[in-house]
């Protein structure tokens, strides 16, 4: 499921699925710049050990990313996890995520090409649709890929998740709880759910 596109005639972008060299490819500065809040730092063993423990998966969580050739550097990115049902004679279902282009290389079609290749992936085991979850702001962009509105989105973390990113070493009173979980709240109900 490798593929190369041309861009232009100086830039060659490969289409392909994570290596375990792509973290001194930039491919964690690329998930920290889009998912600031969430994306903390990750040693070489903890990305070794991450990496290896979703390669035992095989195809069903699969990471694509896009490789600038001429730079070595990762330009984009996305993931696909393989649901597997009862419902619909055991059918299995393609959850795409963490969609991410570097701001140097946007405009440049590669969104829709690692939207591509996670759902052509997701096809080729066998499933029989593929949904992902996006903000308002970028419904355009899924329509674009052959996506549509479906359903609503439900979310429910761990308040110790949320917080312990945004509030590490703070106290925080009652009220500023009050106001980030409705600021949450509000933030779920504008999000989207789509499917192919």
């Amino acid at each position: 499921m490798q593929s190369n596109t041309t861009c232009s005639d100086e830039e060659t972008y490969q289409v392909r699925k994570l290596e375990i060299t792509d973290k001194n490819k930039g491919f964690m500065e690329l998930l920290h710049d889009e998912f600031q809040k969430i994306c903390d730092s990750v040693s070489n063993d903890e990305f070794q050990k991450r990496f290896e423990e979703l390669k035992s998966y095989g195809d069903d969580h699969v990471i694509g990313v896009i490789e600038d050739v001429a730079s070595s550097k990762i330009v984009a990115t996305g993931s696909v996890f393989i649901e597997k049902k009862f419902v619909r004679n055991c059918g299995k279902v393609g959850h795409i995520e963490d969609v991410v282009v570097d701001s140097s290389a946007r405009g440049l079609q590669l969104g829709k090409k690692v939207v591509g290749f996670l759902a052509d992936h997701a096809r080729l085991t066998g499933c029989y649709k593929v949904i992902l979850d996006c903000s308002a702001d970028n419904k355009a962009f899924y329509e674009k890929c052959g996506f549509k509105e479906k359903e609503v989105q439900m979310v429910k973390f761990k308040l110790y998740d949320i917080f312990s990113h945004n509030f590490v070493g703070l106290k925080i009173t009652h009220v500023q709880l009050q106001i980030s979980l409705i600021i949450i709240l509000l933030n779920a109900l504008i999000i989207t759910r789509f499917v192919i």
